[in-house]
């Protein structure tokens, strides 16, 4: 971008506080008559909500500063972060990661990754601030939006045709002292009877923190986004709907990949149409397609690696998709969804190495040039088939049901030599993969409601898990090697839950709001990467460790967890909650945890709200993890606790101001999820430390 362009960025930051979200709530009624595109899940409509279902939205109390989408995530009980850095940040939510959850946003839209080593996911490619809201469908209990193994993840941006008729906007800017970082964003929003349009304008720029003991973790990166929708009302009962947004990503350090991010370039557009209140047995159609284009380039040359070997990746990825929902009512109550959706995912990209030393350290008279194919152009397509109803048998008791079925296509259309030696049976090849689930709603009393849920979630292998080719793309050191003929993995989980409130009339307490959940799965064909002793090294055949590993499907795997919350609210404007969430998985086949099992989690919240003032409090306390996974080389991480408070005011009628202290005690901790430094010149091959104290500012003006 243009040095003029981001001086008029340099406008007012983070968080749309309290007080404005509230008002978006109030005019987010169900009984508005606009037609609303984008929710999988309608908080508090326990006859429409799937499942085992959550809504967060009020991120600006809960997130200072966020690096990307994935730190919205940071307090949502269940939910961890993979850490590779600042930047390249994944969400994991009960031990599933990755393609193991379906993360998408507006309903359908998906933005796949282009580099094999994940620096730029989804979370990477939307401004933090446009999400009004997370819903989260808990297992494979819903599969209306694609296929689901652990879990559905839709990330819902501002409903801007509920605002205010007439013209508007904000500008927004943070400050935080860790990392001298500044977060800033311009929106502008136009709404009519008819139509309304929004703009989004946003530049980032983060540099290297430190942890709590002084130490820079080399994490910085600066990011350009910007984003236009427009919605046109056909009527009362139609709308149509385009989005359009770009996100660059530059100078991205990712202190724990073996590479930096020279560039990161998306493109996301797509175009929504609702139709509701047709009449008769046909009540809604629902339609979306959508384009997302990834473009990526990846250097050494920061890295010690450099002064031998000369590299630079050049990768994009493609991702159509759509989908076609028509729901039904073909008897009083009854409500039947039914409809098709597809997904093509395409890669391609190659590493270029110049190799300037031999192994022995002397310089090469002539530097020898190897270009490797990352992706062996390679493609994946599924297009799926779902059926869904619920059914209120009585007052109290919901039912609910669905099937789906999934015609999986993969191919790599420009194998490697000894890629194809080692499958001389590798061709195009079809899978169909059938999912299914049924749960039930009981109301025990008016405000208690107990949940039974099973379902069968089917995700075939993605991309990396077929077609890698001897690439470093896990956490440990081993290069690995993709397996096309893996049997689609499957998870089986059964889930009972308890939620419900009790309202009080005594001077003291005011509500007390609880809940609780337990789940068990049962894995099948769990896929995971095992060292295999017939593969040799095939990059730099003499570095430590030799060993290969190979996707593989185990045949003995499962997870177990539960979270609880209970929360009160008291003397009016004051509210305590505690959360508490664990996860247990075993690989019986190697008698080991999962990788990437996060530890169990405790958090206490005191906060006070007025409707100009409010505050917070949050103290976590994460407890050592000693289940491992030593076949991926993890290690036993410590447990630590870290403190953070908050604090913002409305001072005036169009202003909010935040200011926010994140670990305050200056703990110097990793998690067990975070990535070990890689190919860093001052560092070993040790977890990465999370940042020390961080003071935070930020300011938001609205009209």
């Amino acid at each position: 971008m243009k040095s003029s362009i981001l001086t008029k960025l340099f406008v007012l930051s983070l968080g749309t506080l309290g007080f404005h979200v509230q008002a978006q709530v109030q005019q987010d009624s169900l009984t508005n008559k606009l037609v609303s595109l984008n929710e999988v899940v309608v908080e508090g409509e326990d006859r429409s909500d799937p499942v085992f279902s959550m809504v967060e939205s009020e991120h600006a109390k809960k997130v200072v500063q966020p690096k990307n989408v994935a730190d919205l995530f940071k307090d949502i009980n269940g939910f961890a972060l993979i850490k590779r850095g600042n930047y390249a940040i994944d969400p994991s939510f009960r031990a599933s990661q990755y393609e193991q959850l379906n993360v998408q946003f507006n309903g359908g839209t998906k933005v796949m990754h282009a580099c094999p080593n994940r620096m730029d996911p989804i979370t990477t490619h939307v401004i933090p601030e446009e999400i009004e809201r997370i819903e989260v469908v808990k297992g494979p209990y819903t599969f209306r939006y694609g296929a689901t193994f652990g879990g559905l993840i839709n990330l819902v941006t501002h409903d801007v045709e509920k605002g205010e008729k007439g013209y508007h906007g904000r500008v927004e800017f943070g400050d935080e002292t860790n990392g001298n970082s500044i977060t800033s964003l311009v929106n502008l929003k136009l709404v009519e009877d008819k139509y309304d349009v929004n703009a989004n304008f946003g530049y980032r720029n983060f540099g290297n923190y430190e942890d709590g003991n002084g130490v820079e973790v080399p994490s910085s990166f600066k990011s350009t986004d910007y984003g236009l929708q427009m919605g046109y009302n056909l009527g009362k009962k139609q709308r149509l709907q385009m989005e359009f947004r770009q996100s660059f990503g530059r100078d991205v350090l990712h202190a724990g990949l073996p590479m930096d991010t020279e560039e990161d370039n998306s493109t996301v557009l797509s175009l929504d149409y609702k139709w509701q209140d047709l009449g008769g047995i046909l009540s809604t159609l629902r339609s979306k397609v959508y384009y997302s284009g990834v473009d990526h380039i990846m250097t050494n040359e920061l890295r010690p690696s450099f002064m031998m070997t000369e590299a630079v990746s050049n990768v994009d990825a493609d991702t159509f998709g759509g989908r076609l929902e028509l729901e039904w009512k073909p008897v009083a109550d009854l409500k039947l969804f039914t409809g098709m959706d597809a997904l093509s995912i395409g890669r391609e990209g190659e590493r270029v190495r110049l190799v300037k030393m031999n192994m022995a350290g002397n310089p090469l008279l002539v530097p020898i040039e190897f270009i490797d194919d990352v992706w062996q152009d390679s493609k994946i397509e599924d297009y799926g088939l779902f059926v869904e109803g619920q059914y209120p048998v009585t007052d109290k008791l919901l039912l609910k049901g669905g099937v789906r079925y999934d015609l999986a296509l993969s191919e790599s259309r420009d194998p490697d030599e000894d890629f194809a030696a080692l499958y001389p049976e590798l061709d195009s090849r079809t899978e169909n993969n059938i999912s299914a689930t049924a749960s039930l709603k009981y109301g025990i009393a008016k405000n208690l409601l107990v949940e039974f849920a099973y379902g069968r979630g089917v995700r075939s292998a993605n991309m990396i898990e077929r077609f890698i080719n001897h690439f470093n793309v896990g956490q440990d050191p081993f290069e690995h090697v993709g397996n096309p003929f893996l049997e689609a993995e499957v998870n089986n989980q059964f889930e009972v839950g308890v939620k419900g409130k009790v309202d009080f009339e005594g001077p003291f307490v005011d509500q007390l709001r609880y809940g609780a959940s337990t789940y068990y799965s049962i894995y099948e064909n769990y896929i995971a990467p095992l060292i295999d002793e017939s593969l040799q090294r095939k990059y730099m055949p003499m570095a430590q460790p030799q060993a290969v590993k190979r996707f593989v499907n185990l045949e003995d795997a499962y997870k177990t967890g539960f979270e609880v919350f209970g929360e009160i609210q008291f003397l009016d404007h004051f509210n305590f909650k505690s959360e508490v969430a664990h996860v247990y998985t075993k690989n019986k086949d190697l008698d080991e945890a999962l990788p990437l099992t996060p530890p169990l989690v405790t958090r206490f919240n005191l906060g006070f709200e007025r409707e100009k003032i409010w505050a917070r409090g949050t103290y976590t306390l994460t407890s050592e993890q000693a289940d491992i996974a030593d076949s991926f080389g993890e290690q036993v991480t410590a447990g630590y606790g870290v403190l953070d408070l908050r604090f913002g005011a409305k001072p005036f009628k169009h202003v909010n101001l935040g200011v926010a202290a994140i670990n305050v005690f200056d703990k110097a901790y990793n998690n067990h999820l975070n990535f070990a430094f890689v190919n860093q010149a001052d560092f070993g091959r040790v977890p990465i430390n999370d940042p020390g104290r961080n003071l935070s500012f930020f300011v938001q003006y609205s009209f």
